[in-house]
């Protein structure tokens, strides 16, 4: 494998949250690492130059939820579809969660996926194994081997473990390897089959509710198998105001992200049986909406992901219950984001960190940050661009989102991995070596 070419990004306004760099810079990258930041080393020569006048670089985006499909559902998305998208989106680094077919609960599933998101080249891919075999939540999976195998976190997915015996010998054993814990606080039998927040607009459609003490009751476990175990636990995709206050409340060294739609989304959404809106945890109440936001602001939730689910457009056109939960997010995880910034509840250095270096910091990686020999992981945008979302503007095979015919304000327009073009809005730039990394 021949090095990445050198390249001279000039004229761009940085935004490094990690350095607390903001300010414009230009950016020197070498060997698929940044080189320089400022000035131009000595003997230096770029043999590509990209001028990111007007233009916001920072660091790649790092998504901590993302399901790619392959392996098991190939007819929604492909590994090659959705990293090519991600890069789209400014993303260089995503999770993949192990509910695929089959489960990441052996070494060789999680190193198929790593392989196959190589030979794409558009993204790098890190896969979270199953914390339990099966994700059946009765017996542990092999940790130590999954983590060799490059897993960077163990969950059980979107299957709450429900017998708590079982989750506190899974949290120590994590603990004794240093590993970290995904979980997606819910009670299953609080959740009782549900498919919306339990309030006035499931009552009025009709639809059966998930009350918002469901995802309480096991935030309130999980903390106490925390505390009790000593595991770093993040929780993922947080939906209800009160699970915030716990989390900000438990001064425990626990993390946590939510899903960006639920930042902009409630359940009046659901009105009209919108079944792109019907995702699990559910949209919840306005007030809750601007809980998740607080916890946004104030650090008490330090990721931003996409909680990426695409689908064929037959999963979304069954009645509402029998609807696929999950949003298409990939594409939409910085312009959402971004308007966060808009409407005053970030500035815009904050709100970059939420998708960088705060994911960065949960999986404990050297990522998302701009510093002299990190990996030259990259996202140009122009913050001024205005667009709008429609099926043809995706690369993503699913188009299941609710934004579609929205307008954003953000577009990017260059991402580097590695050192290397894996998108750009002038396609013919891209380094055709970018396919094979």
């Amino acid at each position: 494998m021949s090095h990445p070419a050198t390249i001279s990004i000039i004229n761009g306004h940085l935004i490094d949250p990690a350095n607390q760099i903001d300010e414009a810079k230009d950016l020197h990258i070498a060997h698929g690492k940044i080189l320089a930041i400022g000035h131009t080393p000595e003997g230096f020569n770029a043999e590509q130059t990209i001028d990111a006048s007007g233009q916001i670089v920072c660091p790649g985006l790092i998504d901590l939820s993302a399901r790619l499909r392959e392996p098991g559902d190939e007819h929604k998305a492909t590994i090659a579809s959705e990293t090519a998208a991600a890069a789209k989106g400014g993303i260089t680094t995503l999770c993949c969660p192990p509910d695929t077919n089959p489960i990441i609960d052996t070494p060789a599933v999680a190193e198929m996926i790593q392989h196959k998101a190589r030979q794409s080249g558009f993204c790098r891919v890190l896969p979270i194994g199953a914390l339990t075999k099966g994700l059946q939540g009765e017996h542990l999976s092999e940790m130590a081997a999954l983590q060799k195998a490059g897993c960077v976190a163990l969950s059980n997915a979107l299957t709450p473990i429900s017998n708590t015996l079982v989750e506190r010998r899974i949290l120590e054993y994590a603990a004794t390897f240093g590993i970290t814990a995904f979980l997606r606080p819910e009670d299953p039998y609080l959740n009782n089959q549900g498919c919306a927040h339990e309030g006035p607009v499931a009552a009025r459609l009709g639809l059966p509710g998930i009350p918002e003490a469901a995802e309480t009751v096991a935030i309130a476990r999980d903390l106490a198998l925390a505390e009790q175990t000593g595991c770093h636990v993040h929780f993922c995709n947080l939906s209800g105001g009160t699970a915030v206050s716990k989390i900000r409340q438990s001064n425990l060294p626990v993390t946590a992200d939510v899903a960006a739609y639920q930042l902009f989304l409630t359940e009046d959404n659901l009105v009209g049986f919108n079944s792109n809106c019907h995702v699990i945890p559910p949209l919840r109440s306005h007030n809750d909406k601007e809980a998740l936001r607080q916890g946004v602001a104030d650090s008490t939730i330090s990721a931003i992901c996409s909680s990426h689910q695409p689908h064929e457009p037959d999963a979304k056109k069954a009645p509402f219950p029998s609807t696929a939960p999950g949003i298409s997010g990939l594409e939409t995880l910085l312009p959402l984001t971004l308007k966060l910034v808009d409407e005053g509840l970030l500035n815009l250095s904050d709100a970059i960190s939420r998708i960088t270096c705060g994911p960065a910091s949960i999986l404990k990686l050297p990522l998302g940050q701009l510093s002299v020999g990190s990996s030259a992981d990259l996202c140009l945008f122009d913050p001024q661009k205005h667009w709008q979302l429609t099926t043809d503007e995706m690369l993503s095979h699913g188009h299941n989102t609710p934004f579609l015919g929205y307008e954003f304000r953000g577009k990017v327009t260059h991402t580097l991995l590695e050192g290397r073009l894996t998108y750009s809005n002038t396609p013919s730039q891209i380094n055709p070596e970018a396919q094979s990394i």
